[in-house]
């Protein structure tokens, strides 16, 4: 790792420390480093934490950040999409992209797999550092498009969806209070 990758390194890992972010670090051979993180920061009143897991790395033998989050909808929302005719279902996937793209963010659909995920990319220079607003706009326009993403699919689930099966959801099993996603 170059002192350049070094230094980005430490500066995402202390952006992340200072924001009470709790960094865990990603070994993949194919990065030059990744860490898991929660966003946002904080408990539910159970001790739980309420945002979602993201993640932020840099691939190998690249200039640049990849800042990340993975849904996969939860059991009980696959149903309630499952249960709309198929133009709606399909409707429900072209409005988030349609919404992605607004977002300026990047994203892969697995509709057979009711899953996705949503990204940005920081482009690093080779005279300039990283500063700490570029990198939490970043994270906030990913956490910001995939909060958004949940309530599009809330209002195609609206009435489809019992509160109880929500209950039993492992997502509210978590403490998460931003996502519909499991």
């Amino acid at each position: 790792m170059s002192e350049k990758e070094n230094n980005i390194k430490f500066l995402i890992l202390e952006y992340l420390s200072d924001e009470n972010l709790q960094p865990n670090k990603i070994s993949d051979t194919k990065l030059e480093f990744g860490f898991q993180f929660i966003y946002p920061p904080g408990k539910d009143p159970h001790g739980r934490p309420i945002g979602k897991g993201m993640v932020v790395f840099e691939p190998k033998n690249k200039d640049l950040l990849i800042i990340s989050v993975g849904t996969k909808i939860s059991p009980p929302h696959v149903k309630a999409l499952d249960s709309l005719q198929k133009p709606k279902k399909m409707q429900f996937f072209m409005d988030i992209r349609k919404h992605f793209l607004l977002k300026d963010v990047l994203y892969r659909i697995d509709i057979q797999n009711h899953r996705y995920e949503i990204s940005d990319q920081i482009f690093l220079s080779k005279n300039d550092s990283l500063s700490k607003n570029t990198f939490f706009k970043s994270i906030r326009r990913v956490f910001d498009a995939m909060v958004y993403s949940n309530m599009i699919l809330s209002e195609y689930c609206m009435g489809k969806i019992k509160p109880e099966d929500l209950l039993k959801s492992k997502d509210l099993d978590s403490g998460s209070d931003y996502t519909l996603y499991s």
